[in-house]
């Protein structure tokens, strides 16, 4: 089954699981994919951590430990959190020595509360960066307009970062501006830029939810006929932005320091329409350089039923800027739909991060009362799969 799969990274496609838990580490699961699925990376999220943390059993020791400490909320929260990357980017190790960093990554989230605070998101990533304390992390920074100096600021610092919770053609020519920005401080501060490593999320499925959804309301066969292809449309401009940008000579100058390319990501790319493939999101996103980060049961479809087609991105250029005309023809406002997508994404993480804490709040209270079972009170923790 996992033919398919190798398939799909001969093409240049890296296969990275979208989601961690602790269960995954203790059973072997994670190292079991990098090993028989060509899995070589992990991303987490905030959603992905609440879900995590609701299975109590393998979380209760270290809250207990948390607990009799008298650790507050938000730092058990992180000590939580930060262990279980810690632990996956160990795991993840020869992954990352075999490409010689540029696979093998595990991304770990700042505080997605601070989205529009741009001095705190950079004091967090240096955080995270010095708790986890391993080469192969990132530290995934959503792609707001207050995000996008805090990128720069860690690349500085010679931090790794994974933007996150971009949706826009024009945000993500500002996220690979500020990527280079960063690269370019961190040369003057004497950073050997072969060792930094970005991608840039560009969010999927999400994008076809917000369209069609806009479609179905218009009505007409014309606005039927476009749902499900406005998402694929979208990611397949922002490759040929990437192929611009990094194809430039202030590119070339970086690149001649050592500097690597920020490797576009595709995420959100489980289908949450029903009627369509399962595994669209990674068959139409194929081509050299590009990272798809999938939840398991994407995975094992691809491994069953997925095709490699080639190069689906840049032999469509052309249809795909006439999907976005012809939809702005419909009535559908693009950078509505954008706009909206990225005050929705951080609104749910940050969501999923107060549920989070009020699930590490529930058990430390449990552990601090005798309870038999702290992690129990965790439960209530866990968003919905929609929310992914």
């Amino acid at each position: 089954m996992s033919d398919r799969l190798a398939q799909l990274a001969a093409a240049g496609v890296a296969i990275w699981l979208d989601d961690l838990s602790r269960v995954r580490l203790v059973t072997g699961g994670l190292d079991k994919l990098r090993r028989e699925c060509h899995v070589s990376g992990v991303t987490t999220n905030p959603t992905i951590f609440a879900k995590a943390l609701s299975d109590a059993d393998v979380y209760a020791d270290q809250i207990k430990e948390l607990a009799a400490r008298g650790v507050e909320i938000e730092e058990a929260t992180r000590m939580l959190t930060t262990y279980d990357v810690r632990w996956a980017c160990d795991v993840m190790r020869p992954s990352y020595d075999v490409s010689k960093g540029l696979d093998g990554r595990v991304s770990i989230e700042v505080d997605p509360r601070l989205a529009k605070d741009t001095e705190r998101t950079k004091a967090e990533a240096k955080a995270l960066w010095w708790l986890v304390d391993r080469p192969n992390l990132f530290i995934k920074i959503p792609a707001t307009v207050e995000g996008l100096p805090a990128i720069s600021a860690a690349l500085a610092d010679g931090i790794s970062v994974n933007v996150t919770l971009i949706f826009s053609l024009e945000r993500y020519d500002q996220v690979m501006d500020a990527f280079m920005t960063g690269l370019e401080q961190a040369k003057a501060n004497g950073h050997d830029l072969s060792t930094i490593g970005s991608v840039a999320s560009f969010f999927v499925s999400r994008v076809d939810s917000e369209v069609d959804k806009r479609l179905d309301k218009i009505g007409t066969p014309e606005a039927a006929a476009l749902k499900g292809k406005a998402a694929i449309a979208n990611a397949r401009l922002a490759y040929q932005h990437y192929e611009k940008a990094f194809s430039s000579d202030r590119w070339r100058t970086l690149a001649d320091a050592g500097a690597r390319p920020q490797r576009p990501l595709w995420a959100s790319t489980s289908t949450k329409n029903p009627d369509y493939r399962d595994v669209m999101y990674v068959e139409e996103l194929i081509a050299p350089g590009v990272v798809n980060t999938m939840p398991e049961p994407t995975i094992h479809a691809y491994a069953d039923h997925g095709e490699v087609r080639g190069d689906t991105i840049t032999p469509y250029y052309a249809d795909a800027q006439q999907v976005l005309d012809d939809l702005g023809r419909l009535g559908i406002d693009y950078d509505d739909v954008v706009d909206v997508l990225e005050r929705e994404g951080v609104e749910k993480f940050a969501a999923s991060w107060n549920e989070l804490l009020d699930g590490v709040t529930k058990s430390l209270e449990a552990a601090k009362s005798g309870a038999d079972d702290p992690g129990k009170a965790a439960a209530g923790c866990a968003k919905t799969e929609a929310q992914q």
